[in-house]
């Protein structure tokens, strides 16, 4: 009998350290609360316990990369790409609600749910894309770190190997409390942008149109693509859709405090546009008028055009919010590729467990911090152009990730009657669309460098318009015979968790959905190839 038969668990939550008490850095919820909240006093307290992943994904979001590719928007094309801040609020909250979902519904991590319910192969083509991007992103973090090191005359090879030393120490503490704890410090110190933004006096009237009137000063090039599809992947990237739904899960959140960790991300993404936008604003005024306009480098000669153009204390606390940015994005990239080498393993990985119980975890997580810091170190590279190069492959690969998720949300042995509703369903399809045609335009531009970028935009937007039209109506024949689910209870809603994934059928795949995701993950190769190539041609004419 031992040998012919296994126990098989009712629930997908096998693993010891995601069930319990949830320890958030402000406060305590017990496993056995099931007291309702009707004051705004106990709501809050139990909005200061939940608050964390939504907060951390968010402003990690705007790490290294980020700050840099925000100076560069305000330093080449001033005010003029504010608007894309502005589209990008619903764009955040959408895609990191399905993953908050996904977490607290499943138990499971994202990389495991794609795994098991489409197959390794469409598992390791996910992950394997996050890891190299992953990586790429770690660097440029570091790279963040060494730039600000230079700007106060502190050599990167004494810096860049004690934040190493830092990152790896705030994570080896093996209590989520203390980490999450160790996270809001740096949050906490990221509101420098505040002073940055009033000390710029930028220009009033100028920031107004420019986050009200889309467009883009000198008119649209395939430069000019290239860095709003930097921003799109800076502000939305494929790594959060990972990290949140994996610390929603290690962080013990359940359906009953959806609402609450809704609210963590919604704040969350106000926090990292304004904090954009701040940088952004700064650096247009900063730059407009003066011979450095439309000349950027990388993070290090903004910070020092900001202490020539303005004052010596804004270059200081440009090149301090850089730092602040790398050390809290390096940590939430770096542990996303941990929790996902997790899942694809069937490894145990939680920051509730010591080094003692999971030594593999925390090894993988030092040896990426470790390895990253030392590529970075390499002299003479192009770190500024490597920087908006990783952003931009962060926007081609998103289309893919989101089409994931949207596929598993949509999923009722996964998320019962908590899947999207037919107007979430449409959003992200827009969203996908739009990302596929920035990307589209990059790729062609490309190919052909005299192609003019706007009229190609103008005969693209009609097609990509005619194929979500098309997509539409396909979902919505498919859909009419499907019997709608049944209404049930608020309290059986919040108690409803994912069943084990291996009492779950593998879900159906009709020829017209491998079609279409076989064609989207080849574009995104291709599209991948064609940002390589144009960084290249970018940098030989540079140099």
């Amino acid at each position: 009998m031992k040998d012919d038969s296994q126990l098989v668990p009712t629930s997908a939550v096998v693993e010891k350290a995601h069930a319990g008490d949830i320890h958030g850095a402000f406060g305590t919820i017990r496993l056995s609360d099931m007291a309702p909240r009707r004051t705004w006093r106990r709501r809050m307290l139990t909005l200061a316990a939940i608050i964390g992943p939504g907060l951390i994904v968010m402003v990690g979001d705007n790490d290294a990369g980020g700050v840099s590719t925000y100076a560069q928007a305000g330093q080449d094309y001033g005010y003029s790409l504010l608007w894309t801040l502005v589209l990008l609020i619903p764009v955040l909250i959408i895609n990191q609600e399905m993953v908050v979902r996904l977490g607290a519904v499943t138990g499971v991590g994202y990389a495991r749910l794609i795994t098991e319910r489409f197959g390794r192969t469409w598992g390791w083509f996910s992950v394997g894309n996050l890891f190299l991007l992953n990586f790429l992103t770690i660097s440029t973090e570091f790279m963040g770190v060494s730039l600000a090191a230079e700007y106060f005359g502190i050599s990167p090879y004494v810096v860049v190997p004690l934040a190493a030393v830092l990152l790896i120490a705030i994570t080896l503490t093996g209590n989520f409390r203390r980490w999450e704890r160790a996270m809001f410090v740096f949050l906490f110190a990221s509101l420098m942008v505040l002073p940055l933004v009033v000390l710029s006096h930028p220009d009033p009237g100028a920031s107004l149109s420019g986050f009200f009137r889309p467009g883009i000063q000198g008119g649209l090039t395939s430069n000019g693509a290239l860095l709003i599809i930097a921003i799109v992947g800076t502000t939305v990237a494929p790594w959060q859709l990972f990290f949140q739904q994996s610390n929603v899960v290690d962080k013990r959140i359940t359906p009953r405090w959806l609402d609450y960790e809704k609210a963590d991300t919604v704040l969350g993404a106000f926090v990292v546009v304004v904090g954009a936008a701040a940088i952004m604003m700064a650096t247009a005024s900063a730059f407009t008028g003066t011979k450095d306009f439309g000349h950027y480098d990388n993070a290090l000669t903004v910070a020092r055009g900001l202490h020539l153009h303005i004052s010596p204390v804004l270059g200081a606390i440009f090149a301090l919010l850089l730092l602040d940015a790398s050390i809290v994005g390096a940590s939430a990239v770096t542990l996303t590729t941990s929790y996902a080498f997790g899942d694809m393993f069937g490894l145990g990985f939680s920051l509730h467990r010591g080094l003692a119980e999971a030594k593999l975890f925390y090894s993988l997580y030092a040896a990426m911090v470790v390895l990253a810091a030392a590529i970075v170190l390499i002299p003479h590279a192009p770190l500024g152009l490597i920087t908006t190069a990783v952003q931009a492959l962060a926007g081609i690969l998103l289309p893919s990730t989101t089409v994931f998720a949207v596929l598993l949300c949509n999923d009722r042995a996964v998320l019962g009657p908590w899947i999207n509703r037919p107007w979430l369903n449409a959003f992200a399809a827009v969203i996908v669309g739009v990302l596929l045609l920035l990307s589209f335009t990059l790729v062609i531009s490309t190919v052909f460098p005299a192609v003019d970028v706007t009229r190609l935009i103008e005969v693209l937007a009609p097609v990509m318009f005619v194929a979500l039209l098309a997509g539409g109506a396909v979902t919505w024949w498919r859909a009419r015979g499907v019997e709608p689910s049944q209404a049930i209870s608020r309290v059986e809603r919040e108690n409803w968790r994912m069943p084990a994934l291996a009492l779950l059928e593998r879900p159906r795949s009709s020829a017209l959905r491998r079609g279409a995701m076989l064609l989207l993950s080849g574009y995104v190769v291709l599209a991948a190839i064609m940002l390589a190539v144009k960084a290249i041609q970018i940098a030989l004419i540079r140099h």
